[in-house]
């Protein structure tokens, strides 16, 4: 079972990792001077029984005829630009064949057709899977079985939630709102400017309905398209067996208002699930779906902010611009999976530091967490002043990625899934959601990727003279770790709101593993193995415009830590030591002052950017940034603080601060204080014995004594990170 969940996991890398450089899959040509291509997905990714299909004639033959599956479907082609192009519908689940047959010359290509419920390369459906096609405002499931399985709706029951695809017609009006659109004009029509400067109606056709199994949103601006699309990502933590809901994005005023197309799903919303390998087959088939309906657009941009960002950095890294040609990831992160590293150190170094006088000042918790912290910040769960990233920001997201147990997932639909009690059979851990990732361990748990054996906590604090060295044995004696998920138990409160007041257990104490020393939790090799040839994990390898954008909210304490943008450029210049169609802009965000988005702007520098690479195609992305494609930083009006390639200096190189960096200073993470990368993404250090670690002066000045070393020994007895 082992060795065939690491082959699943390698074909799926292999599947998902080849990008195309093109949205058409690669055209399939003769002698004949004939030529088919798949403008809507790669030929063996089609979806739905239907595929925009383009025929080319570089000879002077007869107009071709047209077969699907050796059935004529000529009328359904147009003559285009570069031949002929038409819709293919009618295709069979599986194998199809298109022919194009001009005089005594033929070529073929084939399709691979799958169901418009998916999957296509993500694995086996994940079930249960709570519907909620009612909720947003597309009736009832559709009745897929009667077996007692799913949601129970009129004449059985719906495992996979698909409904009827609905249009409607909508209208901004002069009050910011959406409202249906009536027979005739109605007085509170709001008027846009399009991106080409025409004054128009804001009225939008929507279209709505379900594809691999979420609810998506297709929507443009009548008679205003300006040929370019914005698919609209969105953040949020969840763990999945959940349909979800379409977001405010999907009606986005700013994209709709110039002209772009706005694709979305709740699919490609970490607020419904964080498998991002499923939410990549999603977007594909969105987008697949858009361009059946309008064509190839001239590009389509993503639009995000956090878990949005994340989808952003890692589909034009397993994709390439099959989703997006351009991205403006915003307040991001490399990738999720690598943010797991960290995090689930922040309980356990936050319930040491809530028991240790040493730690009653919270502006000294950076020196173990990394991250920022305030004294005068107002705590949410002591009510009184003094906090920390840790708690603002992460808080509850230990037990939500580790714990089977705990869930906040209580939607009133679960009252109508069956069996009865379905829901208490899910394991609600991130491991789990993406168990085909991970995989499944013996005992029928998903393996899971979480280590700190080795990590030395503090180091940096100690090796600059903040905390002493019996301090640090303390501290690393002491903050023990999690355990494995079979021993894990409910939570308590704040977590489980009927055990409070009395329960307080804010850190998952009752998770945590005690003693002195108190013992490490080891990761499963092979859950390590598997998720790094997943492309769950972004690597650097990504080769279109980006603009990340974020608001500087490190003094709000605000989980979107501002060093992750370059992580991500970090990630970037290992991979092939070019950064260059990444550009990083940072505005600033007091809380005092107005917060200018900058999103408006960076809409504009990638349409000047992509204009660039259409028209010289062969100077590349980096060759093609117009002149606003710099590194910025903005002040909180938006005016600009500095702009160019040396602003940013100081973070990743030894060169003197630049006016961005001297302006935003950055925090970092629990383990890059224990010695890691800034770039993170180390889910298992190598280790190095103690007396090494000495011999190299690992501890800077400190000397450990005899029995400091034997101390050493006791807390590292397989050795010290070696990073």
């Amino acid at each position: 079972m082992v060795m065939k969940a690491v082959v699943v996991l390698i074909v799926l890398a292999s599947l998902i990792g080849l990008p195309s450089p093109a949205h058409a899959s690669p055209a399939h040509t003769s002698r004949s001077g004939l030529a088919l291509d798949v403008l809507s997905s790669r030929a063996d990714q089609v979806t739905g029984g239907d595929a925009l299909v383009r025929v080319r004639q570089t000879r002077g033959d007869a107009a071709p005829r047209i077969l699907r599956n050796g059935e004529d479907v000529t009328a359904s082609f147009k003559k285009t630009g570069d031949g002929l192009t038409g819709l293919v519908t009618g295709l069979a689940e599986g194998d199809n064949t298109i022919t194009a047959v001009a005089g005594p010359h033929r070529q073929t290509l084939k399709l691979r057709n799958h169901p418009i419920a998916g999957p296509v390369f993500s694995g086996a459906h994940q079930y249960p899977f709570l519907c909620k096609t009612e909720r947003s405002g597309l009736g009832p499931p559709v009745v897929d079985n009667q077996d007692g399985q799913g949601m129970r709706v009129a004449g059985g029951w719906s495992r996979d939630c698909f409904a009827p695809t609905v249009t409607d017609r909508l209208y901004r009006s002069t009050d910011g709102t959406y409202k249906p659109m009536p027979a005739g004009r109605p007085a509170d029509l709001a008027t846009t400017t399009l991106l080409d400067g025409r004054t128009v109606d804001f009225v939008v056709r929507r279209e709505r309905g379900v594809i691999n199994r979420f609810l998506y949103s297709i929507a443009t601006i009548e008679g205003g398209w300006n040929g370019r699309a914005i698919y609209r990502f969105d953040g949020g933590v969840a763990i999945g067996h959940d349909q979800g809901t379409l977001g405010g994005g999907a009606l986005d005023p700013e994209g709709l208002g110039k002209g772009y197309a706005i694709l979305h799903s709740s699919g490609t919303r970490t607020s419904t699930h964080y498998n991002l390998i499923l939410g990549g087959e999603t977007a594909l088939m969105v987008k697949e779906r858009f361009i059946e309906q309008y064509g190839v657009p001239l590009y389509t941009v993503g639009v995000g902010g956090s878990g949005g960002a994340i989808q952003q950095y890692i589909y034009g890294q397993n994709y390439g611009t099959r989703v997006i040609d351009a991205a403006i990831p915003q307040y991001s992160y490399p990738d999720m999976v690598t943010q797991t590293i960290h995090v689930g150190d922040c309980e356990l170094l936050e319930r040491y530091m809530d028991h240790n006088p040493r730690w009653a000042k919270w502006d000294d918790r950076t020196a173990l967490i990394g991250m920022n912290a305030s004294d005068t910040v107002a705590n949410p769960y002591t009510g009184r002043p003094g906090s920390d990233e840790c708690v603002e920001g992460w808080r509850g997201l230990t037990p939500l990625t580790m714990n089977p147990l705990w869930t906040s997932n209580n939607d009133p639909e679960w009252q109508r899934m069956d069996p009865p009690g379905v829901k208490d059979t899910v394991q609600w851990t991130h491991w789990d959601d993406l168990r085909n990732v991970y995989g499944v361990n013996d005992a029928g748990y998903a393996r899971s990727t979480w280590d700190n054996v080795g990590v030395q906590y503090g180091l940096g604090a100690l090796t600059g003279g903040v905390i002493t060295p019996a301090e640090f044995l303390d501290l690393n004696a002491k903050v023990g770790s999690w355990k494995e998920a079979p021993e894990m138990v409910q939570e308590g409160c704040p977590f489980v709101p009927s055990a409070c007041p009395a329960d307080f257990d804010p850190w998952s104490a009752r998770n945590i593993t005690q003693g002195d020393p108190a013992p490490r939790r080891t990761s499963d090799p092979i859950a390590i193995r598997n998720v790094e040839r997943s492309g769950l994990v972004f690597r650097g390898d990504i080769d279109i415009p980006i603009i990340d954008w974020r608001h500087y909210l490190e003094e709000e304490l605000d989980m979107h830590n501002s060093h992750q943008s370059f992580a991500s450029r970090q990630r970037m210049l290992d991979h092939d030591g070019r950064a260059g169609n990444q550009v990083i802009w940072f505005t600033d965000a007091r809380p005092d002052g107005p917060r200018s988005d900058q999103t408006p702007e960076a809409l504009r520098v990638i349409d000047a950017w992509m204009a660039n690479i259409r028209k010289y195609p062969a100077r590349g992305v980096i060759g093609n940034k117009p002149p606003q494609a710099v590194d910025r930083c903005f002040a909180t009006d938006g005016t600009e603080i500095a702009a160019g390639p040396h602003v940013w200096d100081g973070i990743l190189d030894r060169r003197s601060p630049g006016a961005c960096t001297r302006h935003f200073p950055l925090y970092s993470t629990s383990r890059i204080v224990a010695g890691g990368p800034l770039e993170g993404g180390v889910y298992k250090c190598r280790l190095q014995p103690v007396d090494r670690a000495i011999a190299k002066g690992l501890y800077g000045s400190w000397k450990p004594a005899r029995d400091e070393r034997t101390r050493l020994k006791q807390i590292f007895p397989t050795g010290v990170c070696d990073y």
